[in-house]
């Protein structure tokens, strides 16, 4: 009989309708933590309902996310939910994927510097500041994205009215703003490669 993954292929977890995580190459039943496991270990799987067949890899990545929120060590800050929230339905949504892939891609490129910096971080004083300001680039990557995709954030504006604001700007500036969002993406992009080779 064929293994029920090769080893090239993504591991095939299935859910059955009483929520239990099958795992048809270990044939046991998992956890969601065993699932977030996976995750850090790099182990690439998908998730299909075992009626259906459908693929709800994505549903169940954004549990485990839900899951990991709750636990108290909270990670994303509540107004970056709140401004990624108010870009769903918006002009700019098909944008916002591919641009977090890329952040967080130079993110991860620059993590070893940084847990090496964490780990001199005991040693003094002095070798916390390269840590911080590390730290200060990558927030700020992340707050000049979102403040692109949402202009209404760079005013200072707050909450679900993100999304109605941009709705309902006339349609004649939609096709300028397009292009200048895009030379803005296309100059946060190269920062990004830069940051990224850095590392």
């Amino acid at each position: 009989m064929a293994d029920a993954n090769r080893a090239d292929e993504p591991i095939t977890i299935k859910k059955y309708a009483n929520r239990r995580l099958y795992n048809t190459a270990t044939s046991s039943y998992v956890t969601l933590d065993h699932l977030a496991q996976m995750v850090r270990d790099n182990v690439d799987f998908v998730v299909h309902d075992a009626k259906s067949g459908e693929d709800i890899t994505r549903q169940v990545l954004t549990h485990i996310i839900v899951e990991e929120e709750s636990k108290g060590d909270s990670m994303l800050p509540l107004s970056f939910l709140r401004q990624l929230i108010s870009l769903y339905g918006d002009s700019l949504q098909s944008m916002v994927p591919s641009y977090l892939e890329q952040t967080m891609k130079a993110f991860s490129g620059n993590q070893d510097q940084m847990r090496d910096l964490m780990g001199q971080a005991f040693g003094g004083n002095e070798a916390l500041k390269p840590f911080e300001d590390m730290a200060r680039q990558n927030m700020a990557m992340f707050e000049n994205a979102m403040k692109m995709f949402n202009p209404m954030a760079a005013s200072g504006g707050e909450g679900s009215g993100y999304g109605d604001a941009a709705k309902s700007a006339p349609p004649a500036q939609d096709e300028g703003d397009m292009d200048e969002m895009r030379a803005q993406l296309d100059q946060l992009q190269k920062q990004l490669n830069e940051l990224s080779k850095r590392g």
